[in-house]
């Protein structure tokens, strides 16, 4: 049983080193903030570097061997809901893993307290909202693909039918202009910022947080991509975990 668990575990960093330090540089610019008016200022975002993968079930494992405070059953109920983690499985004792099968899917049910642990341990952070969107507004050949034919309607089409089809291995997805994968199309990812106020576990309750992972341009009332990513943001607060929510991290450009 030893000798297995070694195996899994080896497995699991592995895995888990693979993407870690992968990450592209983002040189910044100007792009209008979803859901406001078509004459809101433009928001400046300066240089960044941004995951190029959300981060994986192996990633973050290996995150947990590190940092058993994170683990399923050891986390704060202020931290995380009971549902943290619940697609992992028990591997002897009190302790979980993934799946062998869902090693390079990306991480989800995991709560913003948990997804920011990582990223600190990490050397790096979450993305703010306004880095997130700058990165993720571009398409495959356009740094604001907002405009192209069919770029919501993939987007849409993703919320329609996306869960029928169940979590895939990270990076399957066409890159975007920057090099970056699965933006769309795969989970919605929680950013670093919370309604203009700091989030700290005692005032958890009162917070609501933002994730990310639809559309751009929402100022168009046209775009239901936008304003279906509105209501997802606006029902979570900072512990919750969901199916289909995960992330990835960012980091300053030194």
């Amino acid at each position: 049983m030893n000798t297995i668990r070694i195996l899994f575990l080896s497995t699991l960093l592995a895995c888990g080193g693979a993407a870690a330090s992968d990450m592209v540089k983002i040189d910044g610019g100007t792009y209008r903030p979803l859901y406001l008016k078509k004459d809101t200022p433009m928001i400046t975002v300066g240089a960044y570097k941004i995951d190029k993968y959300p981060v994986t079930n192996a990633e973050f494992a290996a995150f947990l061997n590190k940092h058993p405070q994170w683990k399923k059953g050891k986390i704060s109920s202020k931290q995380a809901e009971a549902a943290y983690l619940k697609h992992w499985i028990k591997n002897g004792g009190d302790s979980y893993a993934p799946k062998a099968t869902d090693l390079k899917h990306p991480v989800t049910n995991v709560s913003w307290f948990a997804a920011n642990a990582y990223c600190t341990a990490q050397g790096k952070r979450l993305p703010t909202i306004d880095e997130w969107e700058f990165a993720g507004q571009a398409s495959a050949t356009q740094k604001n693909g907002a405009l192209e034919p069919g770029y919501n309607r993939t987007i849409l089409d993703w919320y329609a039918y996306g869960r029928q089809k169940g979590l895939q291995n990270v990076g399957r997805s066409q890159p975007n202009y920057w090099g970056i994968y699965d933006m769309h199309g795969l989970i919605w990812e929680w950013t670093e910022d919370f309604n203009s106020s700091q989030l700290t576990a005692a005032s958890s309750s009162a917070n609501q947080m933002f994730c990310s992972g639809a559309a751009v341009g929402s100022s168009d009332p046209s775009n239901y991509a936008a304003f279906l990513r509105y209501g997802i943001r606006t029902s979570l607060q900072s512990k919750y975990v969901m199916d289909n929510l995960g992330f990835r991290c960012a980091a300053p450009v030194k």
